[in-house]
Protein backbone atom coordinates (compact mmCIF):
# COMPACT_ATOMS: atom_id res chain seq x y z
CA UNK A 1 0.00 0.00 0.00
CA UNK A 2 2.52 2.27 1.19
CA UNK A 3 4.39 1.36 -2.48
CA UNK A 4 1.43 2.70 -4.34
CA UNK A 5 1.32 5.96 -2.35
CA UNK A 6 4.79 6.46 -3.04
CA UNK A 7 4.46 5.47 -6.88
CA UNK A 8 0.97 8.00 -7.30
CA UNK A 9 3.45 10.83 -5.57
CA UNK A 10 5.99 9.92 -8.08
CA UNK A 11 3.64 10.25 -10.80
CA UNK A 12 1.79 13.25 -9.25
CA UNK A 13 5.58 15.31 -9.17
CA UNK A 14 6.11 14.28 -12.95
CA UNK A 15 2.82 15.40 -14.26
CA UNK A 16 3.40 18.71 -12.26
CA UNK A 17 6.82 19.21 -13.59
CA UNK A 18 5.58 18.86 -17.25
CA UNK A 19 2.86 20.92 -16.68
CA UNK A 20 5.27 23.86 -15.25
CA UNK A 21 7.72 23.22 -18.06
CA UNK A 22 5.09 23.76 -21.01
CA UNK A 23 4.18 27.10 -19.10
CA UNK A 24 7.49 28.72 -18.95
CA UNK A 25 8.35 27.48 -22.59
CA UNK A 26 4.88 29.00 -23.61
CA UNK A 27 6.09 32.30 -21.70
CA UNK A 28 9.03 32.52 -23.28
CA UNK A 29 6.94 31.74 -27.12
CA UNK A 30 5.40 34.42 -26.36
CA UNK A 31 8.40 36.89 -25.64
CA UNK A 32 10.85 35.15 -27.84
CA UNK A 33 8.23 35.89 -30.95
CA UNK A 34 7.83 39.39 -29.70
CA UNK A 35 11.78 40.28 -29.91
CA UNK A 36 12.23 38.28 -32.94
CA UNK A 37 9.73 40.48 -34.76
CA UNK A 38 11.50 43.36 -33.28
CA UNK A 39 14.91 42.09 -34.28
CA UNK A 40 12.84 41.35 -38.41
CA UNK A 41 11.79 44.75 -38.17
CA UNK A 42 15.26 46.50 -37.99
CA UNK A 43 17.16 44.12 -40.30
CA UNK A 44 17.90 46.65 -43.07
CA UNK A 45 16.16 45.02 -46.26
CA UNK A 46 17.47 46.42 -49.69
CA UNK A 47 17.25 45.40 -53.41
CA UNK A 48 20.61 44.40 -53.82
CA UNK A 49 21.84 46.28 -56.91
CA UNK A 50 24.48 44.33 -60.08
CA UNK A 51 24.23 41.23 -58.46
CA UNK A 52 25.35 40.08 -62.03
CA UNK A 53 24.87 36.21 -62.98
CA UNK A 54 25.71 32.71 -63.37
CA UNK A 55 26.13 30.49 -65.88
CA UNK A 56 25.41 27.06 -64.79
CA UNK A 57 24.63 26.19 -60.99
CA UNK A 58 25.10 22.57 -59.85
CA UNK A 59 24.69 21.30 -56.31
CA UNK A 60 25.76 18.05 -55.33
CA UNK A 61 24.36 16.84 -51.95
CA UNK A 62 27.56 15.62 -49.91
CA UNK A 63 25.17 14.60 -46.54
CA UNK A 64 21.79 13.98 -46.64
CA UNK A 65 19.20 10.70 -45.77
CA UNK A 66 18.81 9.03 -48.87
CA UNK A 67 21.30 8.22 -51.73
CA UNK A 68 21.50 5.46 -54.48
CA UNK A 69 25.10 5.20 -54.36
CA UNK A 70 26.06 2.61 -51.91
CA UNK A 71 29.88 3.67 -51.88
CA UNK A 72 28.16 7.07 -50.40
CA UNK A 73 26.94 7.66 -46.44
CA UNK A 74 23.85 9.06 -45.55
CA UNK A 75 22.67 10.36 -42.58
CA UNK A 76 19.98 13.10 -41.14
CA UNK A 77 22.26 16.29 -41.84
CA UNK A 78 22.87 18.45 -44.83
CA UNK A 79 25.71 19.43 -46.28
CA UNK A 80 26.17 20.71 -50.14
CA UNK A 81 28.64 21.48 -52.70
CA UNK A 82 27.90 23.94 -54.79
CA UNK A 83 29.54 24.91 -57.99
CA UNK A 84 29.45 28.05 -59.72
CA UNK A 85 31.64 30.73 -61.38
CA UNK A 86 34.35 28.36 -61.24
CA UNK A 87 34.25 28.37 -57.66
CA UNK A 88 33.00 25.49 -55.09
CA UNK A 89 30.83 26.60 -51.70
CA UNK A 90 30.63 24.18 -49.05
CA UNK A 91 26.84 25.03 -47.37
CA UNK A 92 26.80 23.46 -43.96
CA UNK A 93 28.63 20.59 -42.71
CA UNK A 94 26.84 17.88 -41.53
CA UNK A 95 25.55 16.17 -38.65
CA UNK A 96 28.87 13.34 -38.25
CA UNK A 97 26.29 11.54 -35.30
CA UNK A 98 29.27 8.92 -34.72
CA UNK A 99 32.07 11.48 -34.45
CA UNK A 100 33.78 9.71 -36.85
CA UNK A 101 37.26 10.71 -38.65
CA UNK A 102 36.51 11.10 -41.89
CA UNK A 103 33.05 11.84 -41.57
CA UNK A 104 30.34 11.24 -43.67
CA UNK A 105 31.15 14.62 -45.35
CA UNK A 106 34.65 14.40 -45.60
CA UNK A 107 34.40 10.57 -47.04
CA UNK A 108 31.67 11.73 -49.07
CA UNK A 109 33.72 14.36 -50.36
CA UNK A 110 36.73 11.97 -51.42
CA UNK A 111 34.50 9.32 -52.61
CA UNK A 112 33.39 11.99 -55.65
CA UNK A 113 36.21 13.03 -56.89
CA UNK A 114 36.67 16.03 -54.55
CA UNK A 115 39.06 17.43 -51.88
CA UNK A 116 38.85 20.19 -48.84
CA UNK A 117 41.35 22.18 -51.07
CA UNK A 118 38.59 22.53 -53.72
CA UNK A 119 36.92 24.62 -51.57
CA UNK A 120 36.89 28.31 -51.89
CA UNK A 121 34.00 29.20 -49.22
CA UNK A 122 31.92 27.94 -46.98
CA UNK A 123 27.94 29.20 -46.02
CA UNK A 124 26.54 28.00 -42.95
CA UNK A 125 23.05 28.34 -42.75
CA UNK A 126 22.34 28.44 -38.71
CA UNK A 127 23.52 27.08 -35.80
CA UNK A 128 22.02 23.61 -35.56
CA UNK A 129 23.62 20.37 -34.72
CA UNK A 130 23.02 18.65 -37.93
CA UNK A 131 24.56 21.89 -40.18
CA UNK A 132 27.43 22.34 -38.17
CA UNK A 133 28.86 19.08 -36.94
CA UNK A 134 27.55 17.59 -34.57
CA UNK A 135 26.08 18.63 -31.07
CA UNK A 136 29.57 20.08 -29.51
CA UNK A 137 30.22 22.58 -32.31
CA UNK A 138 26.64 23.75 -31.61
CA UNK A 139 26.75 23.80 -28.31
CA UNK A 140 30.61 25.43 -28.81
CA UNK A 141 29.16 27.45 -31.42
CA UNK A 142 31.63 26.12 -33.94
CA UNK A 143 31.93 24.27 -37.09
CA UNK A 144 33.93 21.32 -37.72
CA UNK A 145 34.28 19.10 -41.17
CA UNK A 146 35.64 16.01 -39.09
CA UNK A 147 36.81 14.84 -36.22
CA UNK A 148 40.49 14.41 -37.31
CA UNK A 149 42.63 16.95 -39.26
CA UNK A 150 41.47 18.48 -42.26
CA UNK A 151 43.65 20.75 -44.05
CA UNK A 152 41.62 23.92 -44.79
CA UNK A 153 42.72 27.33 -46.72
CA UNK A 154 42.45 30.09 -45.34
CA UNK A 155 38.94 30.55 -46.94
CA UNK A 156 36.17 33.08 -45.74
CA UNK A 157 33.41 31.67 -44.13
CA UNK A 158 30.04 33.09 -43.77
CA UNK A 159 27.45 32.49 -41.02
CA UNK A 160 24.17 34.48 -39.41
CA UNK A 161 25.75 33.86 -35.85
CA UNK A 162 29.19 34.69 -34.39
CA UNK A 163 30.90 30.88 -34.59
CA UNK A 164 34.44 29.44 -34.63
CA UNK A 165 36.47 26.96 -36.55
CA UNK A 166 36.97 23.73 -34.39
CA UNK A 167 40.80 22.63 -33.51
CA UNK A 168 40.40 19.46 -36.83
CA UNK A 169 39.84 23.13 -39.07
CA UNK A 170 41.92 25.72 -37.66
CA UNK A 171 42.19 27.57 -41.30
CA UNK A 172 39.35 29.58 -42.30
CA UNK A 173 38.52 33.18 -41.42
CA UNK A 174 34.36 33.51 -40.05
CA UNK A 175 32.37 36.69 -40.88
CA UNK A 176 28.72 37.27 -39.99
CA UNK A 177 26.25 37.92 -41.94
CA UNK A 178 22.66 39.84 -40.60
CA UNK A 179 21.68 41.58 -43.67
CA UNK A 180 21.52 40.24 -46.93
CA UNK A 181 24.99 40.15 -48.84
CA UNK A 182 26.39 40.19 -52.00
CA UNK A 183 29.13 37.71 -51.44
CA UNK A 184 30.33 36.70 -55.11
CA UNK A 185 29.32 37.63 -59.07
CA UNK A 186 25.35 36.07 -59.23
CA UNK A 187 25.89 34.92 -55.27
CA UNK A 188 24.09 36.30 -52.63
CA UNK A 189 23.21 35.74 -48.75
CA UNK A 190 19.18 36.84 -48.40
CA UNK A 191 20.30 37.71 -44.57
CA UNK A 192 18.56 36.55 -41.40
CA UNK A 193 15.43 36.00 -41.22
CA UNK A 194 14.94 35.49 -36.86
CA UNK A 195 12.23 32.58 -35.80
CA UNK A 196 11.24 31.72 -32.16
CA UNK A 197 11.31 27.74 -31.89
CA UNK A 198 8.35 26.63 -29.04
CA UNK A 199 11.77 24.73 -27.30
CA UNK A 200 14.70 25.76 -29.56
CA UNK A 201 14.34 29.05 -28.78
CA UNK A 202 15.93 31.92 -31.47
CA UNK A 203 17.01 30.41 -34.85
CA UNK A 204 19.09 32.28 -37.14
CA UNK A 205 18.90 31.01 -40.77
CA UNK A 206 19.97 32.53 -43.91
CA UNK A 207 19.70 31.22 -47.02
CA UNK A 208 22.26 31.67 -50.09
CA UNK A 209 20.43 33.25 -53.38
CA UNK A 210 22.20 32.18 -57.09
CA UNK A 211 21.17 33.99 -59.83
CA UNK A 212 21.06 31.83 -62.74
CA UNK A 213 21.54 33.61 -66.19
CA UNK A 214 18.49 33.38 -68.42
CA UNK A 215 16.42 31.67 -65.64
CA UNK A 216 16.42 33.33 -62.15
CA UNK A 217 16.78 32.92 -58.87
CA UNK A 218 17.63 29.80 -57.15
CA UNK A 219 16.93 29.50 -53.02
CA UNK A 220 18.88 27.44 -51.75
CA UNK A 221 17.86 26.50 -47.97
CA UNK A 222 19.50 24.64 -45.01
CA UNK A 223 16.44 23.88 -43.03
CA UNK A 224 13.70 26.35 -43.75
CA UNK A 225 13.34 27.23 -39.98
CA UNK A 226 12.52 30.93 -41.24
CA UNK A 227 9.18 29.46 -43.04
CA UNK A 228 8.95 29.53 -46.25
CA UNK A 229 6.92 32.32 -46.95
CA UNK A 230 9.09 34.49 -45.07
CA UNK A 231 12.23 33.07 -47.68
CA UNK A 232 9.77 33.84 -50.59
CA UNK A 233 8.79 37.47 -49.52
CA UNK A 234 12.42 38.31 -48.33
CA UNK A 235 14.06 36.98 -51.69
CA UNK A 236 11.24 38.91 -53.82
CA UNK A 237 12.02 41.93 -52.25
CA UNK A 238 15.66 41.99 -53.23
CA UNK A 239 15.48 41.03 -56.75
CA UNK A 240 14.09 41.89 -59.84
CA UNK A 241 14.26 38.52 -61.50
CA UNK A 242 12.21 35.84 -60.31
CA UNK A 243 12.38 32.93 -58.19
CA UNK A 244 13.06 30.09 -60.66
CA UNK A 245 14.38 27.23 -58.18
CA UNK A 246 14.38 26.27 -54.55
CA UNK A 247 16.45 23.63 -53.23
CA UNK A 248 17.08 22.51 -49.34
CA UNK A 249 15.21 21.62 -46.50
CA UNK A 250 11.83 22.97 -45.49
CA UNK A 251 11.36 20.85 -42.43
CA UNK A 252 8.10 18.75 -42.43
CA UNK A 253 8.42 15.79 -40.48
CA UNK A 254 5.01 15.60 -40.65
CA UNK A 255 3.37 11.62 -40.05
CA UNK A 256 7.05 10.34 -39.82
CA UNK A 257 10.52 11.92 -39.10
CA UNK A 258 13.99 11.02 -38.96
CA UNK A 259 14.92 11.58 -35.16
CA UNK A 260 12.80 9.75 -32.98
CA UNK A 261 13.59 8.45 -29.38
CA UNK A 262 10.75 5.50 -29.41
CA UNK A 263 7.19 6.95 -30.71
CA UNK A 264 8.36 10.79 -30.50
CA UNK A 265 9.27 12.29 -33.81
CA UNK A 266 11.56 15.08 -31.62
CA UNK A 267 11.66 16.65 -35.54
CA UNK A 268 8.24 17.48 -35.25
CA UNK A 269 8.33 18.36 -31.67
CA UNK A 270 11.11 20.81 -32.05
CA UNK A 271 10.25 22.09 -35.32
CA UNK A 272 7.72 24.64 -35.31
CA UNK A 273 7.60 27.67 -33.50
CA UNK A 274 4.18 27.17 -32.16
CA UNK A 275 3.44 24.06 -29.13
CA UNK A 276 3.48 20.60 -30.39
CA UNK A 277 -0.08 20.42 -30.36
CA UNK A 278 -0.39 23.05 -32.74
CA UNK A 279 2.83 22.62 -34.93
CA UNK A 280 3.48 21.50 -38.45
CA UNK A 281 0.45 19.16 -40.00
CA UNK A 282 -0.75 18.03 -43.19
CA UNK A 283 -2.87 21.41 -43.77
CA UNK A 284 0.77 23.03 -43.44
CA UNK A 285 2.42 21.47 -46.34
CA UNK A 286 -0.48 22.26 -48.86
CA UNK A 287 -0.21 26.21 -47.83
CA UNK A 288 3.44 25.76 -48.76
CA UNK A 289 3.04 24.26 -51.79
CA UNK A 290 0.26 25.94 -52.80
CA UNK A 291 2.65 29.43 -52.07
CA UNK A 292 5.56 27.80 -53.63
CA UNK A 293 3.46 26.99 -57.12
CA UNK A 294 1.90 30.82 -56.82
CA UNK A 295 5.23 31.94 -57.16
CA UNK A 296 5.46 30.73 -60.06
CA UNK A 297 9.12 28.26 -59.19
CA UNK A 298 9.96 26.02 -62.26
CA UNK A 299 12.36 23.50 -59.71
CA UNK A 300 12.03 22.17 -56.53
CA UNK A 301 14.63 19.69 -55.19
CA UNK A 302 13.52 18.72 -51.58
CA UNK A 303 15.76 17.81 -48.80
CA UNK A 304 15.09 14.36 -46.92
CA UNK A 305 17.27 15.03 -43.80
CA UNK A 306 14.20 17.46 -42.04
CA UNK A 307 11.31 16.05 -43.87
CA UNK A 308 9.02 13.03 -43.96
CA UNK A 309 8.76 10.45 -46.63
CA UNK A 310 5.03 11.40 -46.77
CA UNK A 311 6.17 14.74 -47.29
CA UNK A 312 8.74 14.08 -50.01
CA UNK A 313 6.14 12.21 -51.52
CA UNK A 314 3.25 15.35 -51.43
CA UNK A 315 5.91 17.54 -53.22
CA UNK A 316 6.74 15.15 -55.62
CA UNK A 317 3.70 14.43 -56.59
CA UNK A 318 2.32 18.22 -56.76
CA UNK A 319 5.31 19.31 -58.74
CA UNK A 320 6.02 16.49 -60.89
CA UNK A 321 8.04 17.20 -63.52
CA UNK A 322 9.49 20.00 -61.78
CA UNK A 323 10.69 18.04 -58.88
CA UNK A 324 13.55 16.76 -58.57
CA UNK A 325 15.01 14.53 -56.51
CA UNK A 326 17.66 15.36 -53.79
CA UNK A 327 20.28 12.88 -53.15
CA UNK A 328 23.74 12.30 -51.89
CA UNK A 329 26.17 12.51 -54.53
CA UNK A 330 23.34 12.51 -57.48
CA UNK A 331 24.20 16.48 -59.23
CA UNK A 332 21.67 18.88 -59.26
CA UNK A 333 22.05 20.88 -62.25
CA UNK A 334 20.93 24.40 -63.37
Amino acid sequence: MIALQVLFYVILAMILLIIIFLLVKLLQLKSGKKRTAEKMDNIPVKKIPSLGTVDKLTVIPLVDYYTDNEELRTEAGVSYLIEVNDRRILMDTGLNKNREHPSPLLHNLHALGYSEKDIDLIFISHLHLDHVGGKKEEKNASFSISQGPVDLPKIPVYAPVPLKPSAWNPGPEVHVIEEPTRLDRGIASIGIIPRYLFLLGETLEHSLAVNVAGKGIVIIVGCGHQGIENILERTGSLFDEPIYGLIGGLHFPVNGGRMNIGPLNLQHIVASDDPPWKGLDEKKVEQTIIAIKNKGIKKIALSAHDSSDWSLDRFQNAFQDSYLPLKVGKKIII
